[in-house]
This record gives C-alpha cells, sequence and structure tokens, in this order.
C-alpha cells in the first residue's frame, strides 16, 4: 500500500486497516516458520505497510 493511498483514508479505516495488515504479517511469519516461502520478501512489504499506517495514525494524532 503506497503513502498516497493511506493519506486518503480516514482515521477509523486506517485503524482497521492496520489490525487486518498486521494479522496479515503475523499469518505469513508463521507460515515461514513452517516452511520457507516461494516469495520471502512480502514479509518485508507488510512490515514497511504496517509501518507507514502506524506512523499516519500517530501523525493524525499529533495534530
Amino acid at each position: 500500500m503506497k503513502q498516497s493511498e493511506i493519506k486518503e483514508l480516514s482515521t477509523a479505516e486506517l485503524q482497521e486497516k492496520l489490525g487486518e495488515t498486521k494479522k496479515s504479517y503475523a499469518d505469513l511469519k508463521l507460515a515461514h516458520a513452517i516452511s520457507p516461502l516461494e516469495n520471502p520478501i512480502q514479509l518485508r512489504a507488510l512490515r514497511r505497510t504496517v509501518a507507514r499506517i502506524a506512523t499516519e495514525i500517530t501523525k493524525r494524532e499529533v495534530q
């Protein structure tokens, strides 16, 4: 998910998306621990998406 897409979402939508993305990351990480993923770069992409969403939420809370 790109930063421009994240900025367009409302705060409630960001909270929901953060939960979904964290769950998806945890599931993928568990699957990778059991057997190697075909594309392990997915883990990095999801982790960075979680960080982008969390950063945007924090930025909105500060303002």
